[in-house]
């Protein structure tokens, strides 16, 4: 998917930093990844590091091993895309997040979440770059995050459901996350997953998976950067 976006949208010098190794898992190329942020470092261009959770656990713990630290150019972005399928410790995002800022520089206001799927043809995102955000300079990268609700594009709904009767519950009650995707064409419509979520009006709040569910999803990627 990353190296997708990287053909795409990618600058000439952007990286996909991810490799398969022997027994065919993905790993990340850590030192070539940090070679890059290096050279980042040495611009003033906004850069865009897009990776899943664990990838990122795995490049923050090589950093604080490392003692590194680094503060990408002023108007960097960073998307994590959730899942960790025990290829790595489990943070919240919370705990995420702050490592992110700590670690790269980059300000909780400019870490954007994804929620997708393989079976989906359309991903959830918690909001823009900036968005619910009301405070500048150091007070934004020093300030808790807020509560983060996502949302699928128009042609496609969530619905948080009661696992006893499958109904739609109320307003700020937990269920499992239905969705119905429009753009799955020749394919399922709705598929129902075992993440929990909390109703929040036409969105939802992310709690995870339910527990002793099978670890399922496309999470077995790596981190790509691009200036663009």
């Amino acid at each position: 998917m990353f190296e997708t976006v990287r053909w795409e949208f990618g600058a000439e010098d952007s990286h996909f930093f991810g490799r398969t190794e022997a027994e065919g898992a993905w790993r990340l190329d850590l030192d070539a990844v940090t070679r890059a942020l290096r050279k980042v470092c040495d611009t003033d261009c906004p850069v865009v590091l897009l990776g899943t959770a664990f990838s990122f656990v795995h490049l923050l713990d090589h950093l604080g091993e490392s003692r590194l630290g680094f503060k990408l150019p002023s108007g960097s972005r960073a998307m994590e895309t959730g899942g960790y399928k025990g290829r790595s410790r489990s943070l919240s995002k919370a705990e995420l997040h702050a490592l992110i800022t700590r670690r790269l520089g980059i300000p909780p206001s400019h870490i954007i979440c994804e929620y997708g799927m393989s079976e989906l043809s359309s991903q959830a995102y918690d909001r823009m770059a900036g968005d619910e955000w009301r405070v500048t300079g150091d007070a934004a990268r020093h300030s808790s995050p807020v509560t983060r609700h996502f949302h699928f594009p128009p042609w496609a709904r969530a619905q948080i459901v009661s696992p006893e009767t499958g109904r739609e519950v109320a307003e700020g009650e937990t269920g499992l996350i239905r969705v119905f995707d429009l753009a799955n064409v020749f394919s399922a419509m709705a598929i129902q997953t075992e993440d929990l979520g909390v109703r929040r009006g036409d969105g939802f709040e992310l709690l995870g998976r339910v527990a002793l569910a099978e670890p399922r999803g496309c999470s077995l990627m790596s981190v790509e950067t691009s200036n663009r």
